[in-house]
């Protein structure tokens, strides 16, 4: 009884803390009741915790998807007319990983990037939520970003030399400030291989200009003073920190493999995603209460338990989606409520097993051996989700499976409420059981 009682307790106290995770940042608090006019507000207290070297912050804000949050939604199409079609498709390819990885370095939350192939155009589909300019998204993400330093010759010589020098011998870029004007810089590492190739540049160009191009475009341009060992550089010039920042984000995403150009570009709005939560709230609610009364009418005081810890399971669920962060698209919402349904699944299971193991032995053994053995179905149902969820996510990026985020919002919400569910209906409910249900007699 003190082990039940003892897990109910860590139980109880594990909700309390995922309940105060899931509350909003601010709650209105008013009411007067005679004389007592009460006009303040909560304020949910978010932790800054330094452990040593780490700061643990984290402000348990829910992050919304495109769909609900607004944010940009870009398409790029892809000049592939110089390659061969057997070519094409690893290009293609390319391409979108390279803007995964600038899409990710631009710090966006759950960003969807998607290849499209359509009457012979190659399109790139790029979905940022909560970014609303557009021109910073496009400059970051659709330039070719192709870094060459050019000899300039002797003086008196106009004739360039391109080097054999480029973005794909670079190791490493980084934003860094000029010891002596304080100006932002951006500090270049390069490879083992690359280092030696500057090196030598810099060996036969003493006293002269060395001229360093992005996309065509000459953005700084160097005396070199004396030969440069180590395989380390940096590009100055008139930048702002924000222009370092993006320059580094393309540098060490690498080159785009081909020319892209912009073709459609929109600012999704919040209005639809504050309407979508606003409707999908109201149908949780609903559900949340058929499925409440449902489980009082039908088991009565187990019924009561059994919705104690579906309130527990919603709460613990919201608490985590804060926490990873899970990124809560319209159809993650969807995922959300099946699992909802599907939560109190393992509970009518157990309750039913009950019903005829009561008739075989006694009231507490009944209870013990009616989880044990509705235990296989359970987990063989829920097993079949996790399945079809994992399919649905598809983590592997399989090309031959969906890759569309939505989708994978949905299956991961409900491959996480299949996953809590199974806590809160073998393990909360069964403590819970066992401490308040056990001594009753049927």
């Amino acid at each position: 009884m003190f082990s039940s009682l003892r897990k109910t307790i860590l139980i109880i106290f594990l909700a309390i803390i995922a309940l105060y995770i899931s509350l909003p940042k601010e709650i209105p608090i008013k009411f007067k009741l005679g004389s007592l006019n009460v006009d303040t507000k909560f304020t949910r207290y978010d932790p800054n915790l330094k452990l040593g070297r780490i700061t643990i912050k984290n402000n348990f804000d829910l992050v919304l998807g495109l769909d609900l949050a607004g944010g940009s939604h870009l398409v790029f199409e892809a000049d592939t007319k110089s390659l061969a079609s057997a070519d094409k498709k690893e290009a293609i390819l390319s391409l979108k990983e390279v803007m995964e990885k600038r899409v990710n370095l631009f710090g966006v939350s759950e960003p969807n990037v998607q290849t499209s192939s359509f009457e012979g155009k190659d399109r790139i589909i790029v979905e940022l939520p909560g970014v609303k300019d557009t021109k910073q998204a496009v400059d970051l993400i659709g330039k070719v970003a192709q870094l060459v330093f050019v000899e300039t010759g002797n003086e008196g010589d106009t004739g360039l030399k391109p080097t054999d020098l480029t973005g794909a011998d670079l190791k490493k870029a980084s934003v860094s400030y000029d010891t002596s004007t304080g100006k932002p810089v951006v500090s270049l590492e390069f490879t083992e291989e690359g280092g030696k190739k500057f090196a030598d540049i810099t060996e036969r160009n003493v006293g002269k200009t060395l001229a360093i191009f992005l996309d065509s475009e000459p953005i700084s341009a160097p005396v070199v003073r004396e030969k440069i060992t180590g395989g380390k550089a940096q590009i100055s010039g008139d930048f702002t920190v924000e222009a370092v920042k993006n320059l580094v984000v393309q540098l060490n995403a690498g080159a785009l493999p081909v020319p892209v150009k912009l073709v459609e570009e929109r600012t999704i709005g919040a209005t639809l995603g504050g309407e979508s939560i606003e409707k999908s709230i109201t149908a949780g609610l609903i559900g949340l209460t058929m499925v409440l009364i449902f489980m009082v009418l039908t088991y009565g005081r187990f019924g009561i338990i059994a919705d104690f810890a579906l309130i527990i399971f919603g709460v613990l669920t919201f608490a985590i989606y804060k926490l990873i962060p899970v990124v809560l698209t319209l159809p993650g919402i969807a995922g959300f409520l099946l699992s909802v349904g599907m939560s109190v699944d393992s509970n009518i299971l157990i309750f039913e097993r009950f019903k005829e193991e009561k008739l075989r032995r006694g009231f507490a053994n009944a209870l013990e051996v009616s989880f044990g053995r509705a235990w296989d179905s359970i987990r063989d149902a829920n097993v079949a989700t996790l399945v079809t969820a994992f399919v649905l996510a598809n983590p592997l990026d399989l090309n031959f499976l969906h890759t569309s985020g939505p989708v994978r919002g949905f299956a991961i919400t409900l491959a996480l409420g299949i996953l809590i569910s199974l806590f809160t209906g073998i393990v909360v409910t069964r403590n819970l059981l066992r401490v308040f249900v056990k001594e009753k007699k049927e």
